[in-house]
Parts: C-alpha cells; structure tokens; sequence
C-alpha cells in the first residue's frame, strides 16, 4: 500500500465540503439538500463512484463550482468520496443538512482553507485516510485576538 499527499488548493470565495457516502443517489440527494438550504446558491457537487462505471458523477447550480468539484474529485479517485464546493455560501448555512442525508457515511472537512487530503491507494482502489486543514496554530488567542474575532462574526451576520 502506498500513502501519498493530495493538496487541494481552494480557489478564493468558495468552500470546500469533502466526505464519503455509500450509494449513487448521493449526487442528487445532496443537490436537493442544498439547493433547499439556501435557495438560489452557487454550488457544485461531485461524486466518485466505486463501482459500475466507476465514474465521478455531478451536479450543481453553477459552472465554475461544478467544474471545481468535479476536478477535485477527480484528484482525490476514492471510491464513495463526495466533493462539494460553495460559493458565497458558508458550510455551516448547510452541514448538517449534508450530514443528515441518509447515505453520508463522513465528513471529512468543511473548509476554506487549503487543505492535503492523505490517500491509501492499493490495487486500483484509494481511500481518503484524513485531512489536514489551514496551517498549524501558531500561538494562544490574546485578548485583542478574541475581541476580532467577535468583531468578525458580528460583521459577517453570525452573531448580533
């Protein structure tokens, strides 16, 4: 078996959601959930299918995220992983809606960060292992850190 590193750089102004299911229909369960969530949202959804053709199916509201979606899945090539990319629209407007459809098995990452997705691949299969996400902390939250960051959520609408 061979484990190797897979960087996924997130294109600025979208979110990168990445998991795992178990079952073709993911595509279009997933297209419904967010096209529920937020209505009128920019979103591309991307699926690698781990048998049968063995293609990676999608669907989305948009060109660009669709076509980012299905080139990340297409890297990545590990049966059953989903790719779901945003734009203008944070992962917490949707996540547990994604969870929350019958056939997610995980959730790897929800993120604007770029991140390196750590993949297993042996005989013609891979499995995503894990996900490293943004950098490494750098320090502790001083007090003027946590009063930008309150400073932030109110100015992004998520906290009064």
């Amino acid at each position: 078996m061979e484990i190797s590193e897979l960087l996924l750089k997130v294109p600025e102004g979208y979110q990168l959601i990445v998991g795992q299911s178990h079952f073709i229909k993911t595509v279009e369960d997933l297209y419904e959930v967010l096209s529920s969530a937020v209505p009128g949202a920019k979103f591309g959804v991307a699926f690698c299918e781990a048998s049968g053709k063995a293609l990676v199916r999608f669907d989305g509201t948009d060109a660009e995220p669709i076509r980012i979606a299905t080139d990340f899945a297409m890297k990545i090539s590990a049966g059953h992983v989903f790719v779901i990319i945003l734009k203008d629209i944070f992962p917490i407007n949707v996540l547990n809606r994604v969870k929350a459809v019958e056939e997610v098995v995980n959730i790897y990452c929800a993120t604007a960060n770029d991140v390196s997705i750590v993949i297993a691949e042996s005989e013609g299969r891979r499995a995503v292992l894990g996900v490293m996400d943004g950098v490494m902390p750098e320090g502790i939250e001083t007090k003027h850190d946590a009063q930008d960051r309150r400073e932030f959520l109110r100015k992004i609408g998520y906290k009064r």
